[in-house]
C-alpha cells in the first residue's frame, strides 16, 4: 500500500532532488575534478615556496591543508544553484507548494559529496607529503568532515544570494569567507592540538555545533536569498 503521508512526500522529494543533482554533477566531470586538482596542486607547491624541511612543514601542515581545503570548497560553490537558475527550474521550485527545505538540503549534500568529501579523503595523503605527524591524521579527517559540511551549508547562502549575477564569484567569496573563519580556526586547531598530544574534544564539539546550527539555519536563509535573487 502506498504511503501518502506528508513525511513520505518530503522524503520522496528529497530523494528525487538528490538523484537529479547527483546525475547533473556526474555529467559535469570537469567541475567535479577542479576542486580536487586545485587542492592537490596548491598543497604540493607549498614545500617549493616555503621550505622542504620536514620540521617546518610538519608545523605548518594543519593550517596549510585546512586553508587549501577551504579554498577548494569555495571554488565549486558558484555552481550550486547556477544550472537550475539558467534553465528556469529554480523559479519552478520556488513557486512549488512543496517544502523546499529538503530540496536545498539535497543540493547541499550533493555538493559536499562531490567536493567536500573527496577533499577530506585526499587530505591525509597530502598530510603525508607535508610530513604531518601520525597523531594528526585522524583529527584531520574528523575535523575536515565536519568543517567541509558546514562550509557547504554556509556557502549555499552565499551561492543563493549571487545566483542571478553572471560573475558573482568574487562577491560570493566576500560573503562567505568571514563565516568560514571560525570553522577554519577550530579545524586547524584540532589537528595542531592532536599533534602536540592534547585533547581535541572541545574543537570537535565546536565544529559539531557549527554543523548542527548550519543544518537548521542555512537552508532557511538560502531559501530567502533565492527568493530575493530571483525576484530582483
Amino acid at each position: 500500500m502506498r504511503d501518502n503521508s506528508p513525511a513520505a512526500s518530503l522524503l520522496g522529494g528529497f530523494i528525487a532532488s538528490f538523484r537529479r543533482d547527483l546525475l547533473i554533477a556526474a555529467r559535469h566531470k570537469a567541475e567535479l575534478t577542479n576542486p580536487l586538482v586545485f587542492f592537490l596542486i596548491a598543497v604540493t607547491l607549498i614545500p617549493l615556496g616555503v621550505s622542504p624541511e620536514k620540521t617546518v612543514l610538519a608545523l605548518l601542515a594543519p593550517g596549510i591543508v585546512w586553508v587549501m581545503a577551504l579554498l577548494a570548497t569555495l571554488l565549486s560553490l558558484d555552481g550550486l544553484f547556477r544550472s537550475d537558475y539558467d534553465d528556469g527550474s529554480l523559479e519552478q521550485m520556488l513557486i512549488s507548494p512543496q517544502s523546499l527545505y529538503f530540496t536545498v538540503m539535497a543540493k547541499v549534500l550533493v555538493h559536499w559529496l562531490v567536493s567536500g568529501l573527496p577533499v577530506t579523503l585526499l587530505a591525509p595523503v597530502l598530510g603525508l607529503m607535508l610530513s604531518l605527524p601520525i597523531e594528526g591524521y585522524l583529527p584531520l579527517l574528523a575535523s575536515l568532515a565536519l568543517g567541509t559540511a558546514s562550509m557547504s551549508l554556509i556557502g549555499a547562502v552565499g551561492a543563493a544570494l549571487t545566483v542571478s549575477l553572471r560573475k558573482g564569484g568574487l562577491l560570493l567569496s566576500l560573503i562567505v569567507m568571514p563565516l568560514y573563519i571560525p570553522v577554519l580556526i577550530f579545524g586547524a586547531s584540532a589537528v595542531q592540538t592532536a599533534v602536540q598530544g592534547g585533547a581535541i574534544g572541545m574543537q570537535l564539539a565546536v565544529l559539531g555545533a557549527f554543523l548542527a546550527l548550519a543544518i537548521v539555519l542555512a537552508p532557511i536563509a538560502a531559501l530567502g536569498a533565492l527568493r530575493i535573487s530571483t525576484n530582483g
